[in-house]
């Protein structure tokens, strides 16, 4: 009986082998790689505190990605650059690289269509692979497993040194099954198997040859074998298979479910559900009837295991994107300009960042609003130049917004209030009819003005509220102080004149009323 044969017979009728390999750190390790490439003697950024993101010059912008030290300071993904600057004032940034990422990206996939065709990416850095039909006995690696060590380009940090150790150094069921609540792969694979060996070879020709690491996930459908490639980082493999999944994919929290967003994450945590495993077990109409048909549907049958085993080798292009954001508090004309500037700032990031990634420029932007009584009104703008670019995205989007909202027949005009919040982006290109020129640096630098003196003004003005609050504070502190001293002087007063006179010398007057002679 061949390896192949073997594995099928432990596989399930119909099954497939999914593979999702993702790029750790994806944007930081390409800036790393590139950096020691054209200066081997540089500091990895890898090892040291650093990031990806915003102006450099002027210390502007939201940082994109950051290195395992950076993470040790507290610094987030998405978070200003200024404030990441307050946690770790030597935090080196380094600026946006989509060329380098690009020369990467193309790299990092062609070494998976080496191995088979049936390659779906589904951004810059990650993709699903389909090997169910790969032949392992006709892929040299799999007959002859290379134990040799291998020189690796580039240098990796410390805790990537200790997980990045080669194939053989331990076993590897070993290996996969890390997580806290793993389990053994029993009859699933060997050390030496197929999936788990081809897995292996791959990760280590990723990193050898092009000097970054992946982490690979495997499993029978891509919504685990996603889940599996984002346990412990960097690289490694890990497997989620359907024996799995009480194990390793129950106990995790609700909202580490891919596709179950922060607002479905904490209605079903008032629901007292907190675990993916809580779900699976829960009434699934209860689910229908709290998140909606689609969403309950949807929620239900992923914490059990099931999703789409469907590789699509080419990827149908987006047409188009959008994001939106639920509003904390319903937004009318009064709170307006407190309330829909961060919405959009932070709506603007989100959808720039999605563009940026897959490489792409939107040509028209788009606002929508969802009002309270559910309807849906929406504005869009073509630009003379395509853009990616969260400040114009912004920009165009506030313009969109107070004219949707304040001009002729504008919402709020019809005293509607607003629950909901979007920005599209579409009309999209790869770049090639953007024209970039002297006006684009001038307004990316206004851009920049604008951003530092908003940081200014919002500084300002929460010093001066919390100025106001010390102030009211101290006030009422001090009327209190006032009232006690006039009381104790009171009471002192009152003993005083009762020792000397006796105690029924003072007492509570009475203000009697004639009711013959009252009006």
């Amino acid at each position: 009986m061949s390896e192949k044969d073997a594995i099928n017979g432990h596989r399930r009728e119909g099954e497939r082998i999914i593979f999702h390999v993702d790029v750790n750190s994806a944007f930081l390790s390409w800036s790393a790689v590139k950096r020691l490439s054209e200066n081997p003697g540089a500091v990895d950024l890898r090892k040291i505190p650093s990031a990806v993101g915003g102006d450099v010059k002027t210390r502007h912008g939201v940082i994109t990605a950051k290195s395992i030290p950076a993470r040790k300071y507290g610094i987030h993904t998405g978070e200003p650059v200024v404030k990441a600057l307050q946690k770790c004032p030597q935090l080196v940034l380094v600026p946006s690289d989509f060329a380098a990422y690009r020369k990467y990206s193309r790299a990092f996939i062609a070494i998976l269509k080496k191995y088979t065709d049936k390659v779906e990416q589904v951004s810059i850095d990650e993709a699903y692979m389909d090997v169910t039909d790969l032949d392992p006995g006709r892929i040299p690696a799999f007959s002859e497993p290379d134990r040799e060590q291998k020189p690796i380009h580039f240098p990796v940090p410390e805790e990537e040194e200790k997980a990045s150790e080669r194939p053989f150094s331990l076993p590897l069921a070993e290996k996969v099954s890390e997580r806290p609540f793993s389990v053994p792969l029993a009859e699933r694979a060997s050390e030496h198997s197929f999936p788990l060996s081809l897995a292996e070879k791959l990760k280590d020709e990723i990193r050898d040859t092009l000097g970054f690491t992946v982490n690979i996930g495997i499993s029978v459908n891509k919504l685990l074998a996603k889940t599996a490639s984002d346990f412990t980082k960097p690289d490694r493999i890990h497997t989620l298979y359907p024996e799995e999944i009480p194990a390793k994919f129950w106990p995790m929290e609700i909202g580490e479910l891919h596709g179950c967003g922060h607002a479905t994450a904490q209605k079903l945590e008032t629901m007292g559900i907190h675990t993916i495993g809580d779900v699976a077990h829960a009434d699934p109409e209860v689910l229908r009837y709290a998140l909606g048909e689609k969403a309950g549907t949807y929620i239900y049958e992923s914490c059990n295991g099931h999703g789409s085993d469907l590789v699509m080798a080419e990827r149908e292009e987006a047409k188009g994107y959008s994001n939106e954001l639920t509003t904390p508090n319903d937004i009318n004309a009064a709170n307006y300009s407190t309330d829909m500037p961060p919405l959009l700032h932070r709506i603007a990031e989100k959808l720039s960042g999605r563009l940026q990634r897959d490489d792409v420029y939107a040509s028209t932007i788009g606002v929508m609003v969802k009002t309270d009584l559910f309807r849906r009104r929406s504005r869009q703008l073509t630009l003379s130049s395509s853009t990616n670019a969260a400040e114009e995205i912004e920009r165009t989007a506030a313009d969109l917004m107070r004219e949707l909202l304040f001009g002729q027949d504008g919402v709020f005009e019809s005293g509607y209030s607003i629950r909901l919040v979007g920005i599209s982006a579409t009309n999209l290109d790869h770049g090639e009819y953007r024209q970039m020129n002297i006006f684009d640096v001038m307004q990316e630098e206004e851009a920049a003005r604008r951003r530092e003196a908003e940081q200014k003004r919002r500084e300002e003005e929460h010093l001066a509220v919390m100025k106001q609050q010390e102030e009211r504070q101290l006030a009422v502190k001090k009327q209190k102080e006032k009232e006690a001293d006039r009381r104790k002087r009171l009471n002192q007063m009152l003993e005083a004149v009762r020792d000397r006179y006796g105690k029924d010398a003072i007492s509570k007057g009475v203000h009697d009323v004639d009711p013959v002679n009252q009006k």
